[in-house]
């Protein structure tokens, strides 16, 4: 083997070790989405000024960034972990091998897993494993932000200061929904950043992050705001709305702050879009807000406490918006309300479209479960909704946002009952007897057997239960031909398929 080749397996090897010992579920992360490894931490301190520019090019202003981190970088710190050696043993049966992240390890460099033990059960003992990840002081008396995932399976967690000196420290309280963690050093008059307001970024802003990627301690990387109020791709409940950067982030900026040009700290740098497990131009941080929030509650508490509405909701499209009469896209559409929590007592419906609570405008359905999130259970809010072509108030008491999500039974409807001719929009429809909505536990009154047309180039599929039509439900077929014939140019159809609601827009040819 080659002196390349050795560097090389030496050094992913060094990379996967940091990324099991400090990342234990990013193997959960959605496909193409990886937590970002451990990063080393940056610093701020209280009295930071602005970047002044540094030059010009092309007649354009350039920043100074050198000067920014001169004055940023002691209050950013390298989070060191060790995770004693344990033994594990998974079944192997339906994927429970991936529990562990060494087993991501042999799936990916095509290493052979280990043997299975006695009982036809895989077990081995993970050797003791080291990580590095980074972090941010918070205040002069020790406390830290970093990523819930460097630090959440850790036994021993040493900070490292830009001037070397060594600190042990204790986790205070870990918030996975978030990836967020504090940790806390015994110390005094310790340097720390200045926080931002995440709200006030722009796409095109420059942004700095400082980090340890591949264990170079204290890197500097720089670049732009590319969007903000990101969700990850097959997330449900994303309560976190990620600015996403095209700042250089890799194995090591994990738990990293993420800088305005004003030294103050706006983001955690948590995640990149890889296909590759390495930087691709797209990193994801979590607003400091989002941050400070869950800090506040898990130091006073211990535990961190949501808002919750009890609904289902989907992105409001140009489709949508006509279907539902709106000006323009915008807003949450409601597709379910959930058993009999806040929203049924609220008096919000299916075909609602949320467009602010609180005052705070719903853009988009992303940034929903963040906005509702932030508020304390037992708060009530004032929710604006769509309804009928206007808008109407309501009051909502938000409750607690459950540690688990609701399974919901898939629905597999019986064929017994003729279908329906088809209609204009291309569905052939069949009404769901008794015993038949009963056992699929559904409340819908109609199935879809067929699909032609316009419908079937919408997504409409057979087997689909069809709940509503723009909003208003329907029971029978009758109801269902006098709802799409009294549409212009585009219906909504809300049909239930395997176990989740979404409303389908389907454009009247």
């Amino acid at each position: 083997m080659s002196l390349f080749v050795v560097r090389r397996m030496a050094f992913i090897a060094a990379v996967v070790v940091a990324v099991g010992a400090c990342s234990p579920h990013s193997s959960a992360a959605p496909q193409g989405v990886v937590q970002a490894p451990p990063a080393a931490a940056s610093t701020a301190v209280e009295a930071t000024t602005p970047a002044q520019p540094l030059g010009t090019l092309n007649g354009r202003v350039l920043p100074d960034f050198a000067t920014l981190v001169e004055q940023v970088g002691p209050a950013v710190v390298n989070v060191s972990v060790l995770e004693q050696a344990h033994q594990v043993r998974n079944s192997g049966r339906g994927g429970e091998e991936g529990d562990d992240p060494f087993q991501e390890f042999f799936r990916r460099f095509g290493i052979p897993a280990p043997d299975q033990g006695q009982g036809g059960r895989r077990g081995f003992e993970v050797p003791q494993r080291q990580g590095e990840g980074s972090g941010f002081i918070v205040s002069a008396d020790g406390y830290i932000l970093t990523n819930a995932h460097v630090v959440a399976d850790a036994d021993e967690v040493t900070v490292r200061m830009t001037d070397r000196r060594e600190y042990p420290a204790k986790v205070i309280g870990v918030d996975q929904r978030s990836d967020v963690a504090v940790i806390k050093i015994e110390g005094k008059n310790l340097p720390v950043v200045r926080i931002g307001d995440p709200s006030k970024l722009r796409a095109g802003e420059w942004v700095l992050a400082i980090g340890s990627p591949f264990t170079f301690e204290n890197s500097v990387t720089a670049g732009i705001v590319s969007a903000t109020g990101r969700s990850m791709p097959g997330e449900n409940n994303n309560i976190v709305p990620f600015i996403q950067t095209d700042v250089a982030v890799n194995p090591g900026n994990s738990g990293g702050p993420l800088f305005n040009l004003n030294g103050e700290v706006v983001g955690i740098n948590s995640q990149i879009y890889s296909r590759s497990g390495g930087y691709m131009g797209i990193s994801f941080a979590i607003p400091i807000d989002v941050a400070t929030n869950v800090q506040a509650q898990l130091v006073s508490t211990g535990k961190v406490t949501r808002g919750r509405m009890g609904v289902q909701i989907q992105e409001v499209d140009a489709k949508m918006a006509d279907a539902f009469n709106l000006d323009r896209p915008r807003g949450a559409l409601v597709v379910q309300v959930v058993g009999d929590g806040p929203a049924v007592k609220a008096g919000i419906k299916t075909g609602d479209v949320i467009l602010s609570v609180d005052g705070k405008t719903v853009e988009r359905s992303t940034q929903l479960p963040a906005v509702v999130s932030a508020i304390k259970p037992g708060n009530t809010a004032k929710v604006e909704v769509w309804r009928d072509g206007q808008s109407k108030m309501l009051n909502i008491k938000v409750d607690e946002f459950p540690d688990e999500t609701q399974k919901v039974a898939n629905n597999r409807p019986s064929e017994e009952q003729p279908a329906a001719k088809p209609d204009k929009l291309g569905l052939s429809v069949r009404p769901l007897g008794a015993d038949e909505r009963k056992s699929a536990e559904t409340e819908g009154y109609l199935l879809v057997e067929d699909v032609d047309g316009a419908a079937a180039k919408a997504g409409v599929r057979p087997g689909d239960v069809i709940l509503g039509v723009n909003g208003k439900v329907v029971k029978s077929v009758a109801e269902l031909r006098s709802a799409t014939d009294k549409a212009s140019s585009t219906v909504a159809i809300l049909v239930e398929r395997d176990g989740n609601q979404v409303f389908v827009p389907i454009r009247i040819s």
